[in-house]
């Protein structure tokens, strides 16, 4: 099963998505964008930008907790992983974003 973006409307009125992987599982989540065509460009910024390890930025949480986001090109943030448990599950999660998020289709929960 392949990947999907689901574009959702917050309470407040703002907009975000999140990238599942086929397995269901969140495996990057937006920031909230004020319209729905930011939201929308976001999306394609992912799917321009996932399959380059250059794009993402490793991190560690005050935590310990391992985490990544994706960058564009221009260094503007895109999305953020969960919290992981170790490194090596954080790269699980940067090669799942590489593998769903190009080719993911979008779902768009924001006209239910």
């Amino acid at each position: 099963m392949a990947g999907k973006f689901e574009l959702k409307k917050s309470d407040s009125g703002e907009f975000m998505f999140n990238l599942k992987a086929g397995n269901n599982q969140v495996i990057l989540t937006s920031q909230m964008y004020r319209d729905k065509a930011s939201a929308q460009n976001g999306i394609e910024s992912v799917k321009t930008h996932a399959g380059a390890d250059a794009n993402y930025e490793r991190k560690t949480s005050v935590k310990g907790e391992p985490y990544f986001v994706l960058k564009a090109s221009n260094g503007q943030v895109i999305g953020k992983s969960e919290m992981y448990t170790s490194a090596s599950a954080m790269e699980n999660g940067i090669a799942s974003v590489k593998a769903n998020g190009p080719g993911a289709s979008v779902s768009d929960l924001t006209t239910k």
